[in-house]
């Protein structure tokens, strides 16, 4: 279930982190990932307690898929967040790395 999220919620892509952000406040959730060639591993997806049950996980999950997608790039979702995401939706598992 996805919680509606605040106009001032924006995801950003921080290619020199490896990661997308949404950072509220001094708080900063992320969906980290390294690039392999045409093959992104989504390694890593954390939100502070502080920031707990907005959604604010599998929105950034979405943008970094979405990202993934436009690039051309194949995902290996080695994050449990990230591959149980992919697992729920149907529509991701075409982006999965074999």
């Amino acid at each position: 279930m996805n919680t509606p999220q605040p106009a001032e919620t924006a995801v950003v892509h921080n290619p020199a982190a490896g990661q997308f952000e949404v950072r509220l406040g001094d708080a900063l959730a992320v969906c980290a990932y390294r690039r392999q060639g045409a093959v992104l591993e989504i390694d890593h997806t954390e939100v502070p307690a502080a920031l707990g049950g907005r959604g604010l996980a599998g929105l950034l999950v979405a943008a970094t898929l979405s990202w993934a997608r436009s690039q051309g790039l194949k995902v290996l979702p080695t994050c449990s967040y990230a591959s149980a995401y992919m697992q729920r939706r149907p529509e991701t598992q075409d982006l999965l790395a074999p």
